[in-house]
């Protein structure tokens, strides 16, 4: 409901790195199970006021392409809902779409939240999802929505009920994440990844058993008892067995961007290497592609370890000019909301998490 004293609302959903599907064949019947990791430094913001009509705008390159999907959200919302007083959209920032951070889940699920808090309605994530059309595969952009964090979910039932979330942990504050980003290329998306995926081959269930113990063993007791090298060597682990697997629809290598890949990996090695930024006391980084790319990461103990491998990589000329890298922290809380005035910027104060 409307914050006496403000007439405008803002929405800011997280991005997320997509980590790898559990078993991708369904060989137990749950096919998209996954795990997640949400991440600081990339949103999509989204502002709510009155308006005499409804209208959409946006602000930036990626939110001006992504107006027709706010519209059909505002559209979907107004059906399921019942709920026609216009309103005046402005999507401040757009996360990259089909490059690996969930932009559609978050694009909708910031309109869904933000349009039923305007209006004062109790309505669930999953919900929202449904009604939008998310989470038909991975869960974690959901639960990310949500609460943030590394997240492991068992993906969509066969009778299409969303996936459970597994698991959810706070990773230690002090690790970083490389994200590297090729804005020449885009990910398979919609009917191409429908098509590349059936014509992909089952991935063996013992592939899949694999990626499960990696994940059960090492990934998250990692995570949890903040060692590392534990935690690094089991998502590269499964990453390695699904990037295999991914390889043929994606020109031979577990990239979509070959120069990526070139980086990540390169990253990947010198993180075992003191000598060319790797940090001693935690060797070693976890390092793919979220979801299909182009995206790739590089998880690394501290912020210190991420600059000294950044520094290495242009020092050794392994940087392509085209290719952007940031280092973010991993997030530990979901969307945020924001009552102010129009005139006025959201006041951090006024934030609250979304539920």
């Amino acid at each position: 409901m409307r914050a006496e004293g403000h007439d405008a609302l803002t929405v800011r959903a997280p991005g997320r790195l997509h980590l790898g599907f559990l078993d991708p064949a369904g060989s137990l019947g749950r096919r998209f199970g996954s795990v997640g990791l949400v991440i600081e430094g990339y949103e999509t913001a989204i502002e709510f006021s009155p308006a005499p009509r409804d209208e959409v705008e946006a602000v930036g390159e990626h939110a001006r392409a992504e107006i027709d999907r706010v519209a059909a959200c505002l559209h979907a919302l107004r059906q399921h809902s019942g709920r026609v007083e216009p309103l005046r959209l402005r999507l401040l920032r757009a996360l990259p779409a089909h490059a690996g951070f969930g932009s559609g889940t978050q694009l909708a699920l910031a309109v869904g939240r933000g349009f039923t808090q305007w209006h004062g309605l109790d309505v669930s994530t999953a919900t929202l999802a449904r009604w939008l059309g998310r989470g038909l595969r991975s869960g974690v952009g959901i639960a990310g929505f949500d609460q943030g964090g590394l997240l492991v979910d068992g993906g969509p039932g066969a009778d299409g009920s969303p996936a459970p979330l597994l698991a959810r942990l706070e990773l230690p504050e002090r690790w970083r994440v490389v994200v590297v980003e090729d804005p020449g290329h885009r990910g398979l998306s919609g009917t191409a990844e429908r098509q590349a995926l059936a014509a992909l081959a089952p991935l063996p269930q013992a592939a899949a058993a694999e990626i499960c113990h990696q994940v059960l063993m090492r990934v998250l007791p990692g995570a949890a008892s903040g060692d590392f090298p534990l935690f690094a060597a089991g998502v590269t682990r499964m990453q390695q067995i699904l990037g295999g697997h991914f390889a043929p629809v994606q020109g031979g290598t577990g990239y979509t961007s070959h120069a990526v890949g070139r980086l990540v990996d390169w990253l990947g090695e010198a993180s075992l290497d003191p000598a060319r930024g790797g940090d001693a006391a935690a060797p070693g980084a976890a390092t793919g592609q979220s979801s299909w790319g182009p995206t790739g990461f590089a998880i690394v103990s501290s912020q210190t370890a991420a600059q000294r491998l950044l520094d290495a990589a242009r020092a050794a000329g392994v940087m392509p000019a085209g290719l952007l890298a940031r280092i973010v922290a991993p997030r530990h809380r979901g969307a945020t909301l924001a009552w102010h005035r129009l005139d006025h910027a959201p006041l951090a104060d006024s934030a609250s998490h979304c539920h």
